[in-house]
């Protein structure tokens, strides 16, 4: 059964390298990336449930976290073109409100609810 569902893992991820050389546009490349790099952690997990080895379970989980990681990091720099996109839009820097309080706060906020 589980030699079954490795067999199948296999025949998944090569259809999703070939999305990744055929894919029409950059995001659905980046999807087979991903998508390679699930049917990845699932193939190391069926292997190493298949070959008595439990413990080879946690790389599979720690590729699924660099995956993910990955993932995200390439669709932010190819969204903003730069990885400190959170420090850019901040309207001010750090040191300089640093000792400062806000004084009431929400006095902006007019009620309206509509």
């Amino acid at each position: 059964m589980i030699a079954a569902a490795t067999i199948a893992l296999i025949v998944a991820a090569v259809m999703s390298a070939a999305r990744l050389f055929y894919g029409p546009t950059f995001y659905d490349r980046v999807l087979a990336v991903n998508s390679f790099g699930t049917k990845t952690v699932l193939f190391l997990a069926a292997f190493a449930a298949l070959i008595g080895r439990p413990d080879a379970i946690d790389i599979a989980l720690l590729y699924a976290l660099i995956n993910f990681v990955a993932t995200i990091a390439i669709l932010k720099f190819f969204r903003y073109r730069t990885f400190d996109v959170a420090l850019s839009r901040m309207g001010s820097s750090a040191p300089e409100n640093a000792g400062s309080t806000q004084q009431g706060a929400g006095a902006e906020d007019d009620g309206d609810l509509s």
